[in-house]
């Protein structure tokens, strides 16, 4: 099986903490600093201490800082068999259409944790994928949230629909404040492309589009940032 390459002192951390996929080994950095929490974190874990070139090399000249976890693959869910679980929280989902930067994908992952999102939808093709880099720039979160890939994001709605979910799209031109949306109930949320938005057939599948107001000279936000203030805007309703 594919392994994993999970690097940084805080997703290392949180993947051990968080006991979601096998760990298959940790490798540290020889004469490297403050490695007591990790060994221990690992517990029957083997521990390898390497070279920093052989570090670098694992993880393609990425920000280690000289902590690597050999990991099985995060466990990418069928979207079906999610929602049949109702074992799961389904309160909150967010939607990712053709959001292809990995750090807004890490990014936006983490905002979803921090918010208790349920699950993160997002498309096989033309998207991020799981990787080093959206692992990293999620800082762990991607051991908190169930990651649920799809190969028709369209179809993936209608099912939502079907299980009494409400779409909603961010969209800068949406009908609706973001604050005067009904975010009480089981809610989707769509997150577009980075430069595009959200395609024509996905945004047609949305029950309603928000917008953020913005009322400075820069006319838009980062897809990850937009993101984060929509899911408290939720989280807000929902709980708050």
């Amino acid at each position: 099986m594919a392994a994993d390459f999970v690097y940084g002192r805080i997703p290392v951390l949180e993947c051990l903490k968080a006991q979601k996929r096998a760990a298959r080994r940790l490798i540290l950095l020889e004469g490297g600093k403050n490695q007591n929490e990790f060994i221990s974190a690992a517990q029957d874990i083997p521990v390898e201490w390497v070279t920093r070139k052989e570090l670098d090399y694992m993880t393609h000249e990425g920000v280690h800082q000289g902590i690597v976890l050999e990991a099985d693959p995060i466990p990418l869910l069928n979207l079906e068999t999610w929602l049949e679980d109702s074992s799961n929280p389904q309160s909150l989902i967010v939607i990712l259409d053709s959001v292809e930067d990995p750090h807004n994908f890490g990014a936006i992952t983490r905002s979803a944790a921090a918010c208790g999102v349920s699950a993160l939808i997002f498309a096989k093709d033309r998207a991020a994928p799981v990787s080093p880099v959206s692992m990293k720039s999620a800082a762990g979160a991607m051991e908190y949230v169930d990651l649920i890939q799809v190969t028709n994001l369209p179809r993936a709605l209608d099912v939502l629909k079907k299980h009494d979910y409400w779409v909603a799209g961010l969209d800068p031109e949406g009908e609706k404040i973001l604050w005067d949306a009904d975010f009480t109930g089981k809610t989707g949320l769509v997150i577009g492309n980075e430069g595009k938005g959200i395609r024509p057939l996905v945004r047609k599948k949305c029950d309603y589009l928000v917008h953020i107001p913005i009322s400075g000279p820069i006319s838009s936000l980062n897809a990850s940032v937009s993101a984060a203030i929509a899911l408290m805007e939720c989280v807000r309703q929902q709980h708050l």
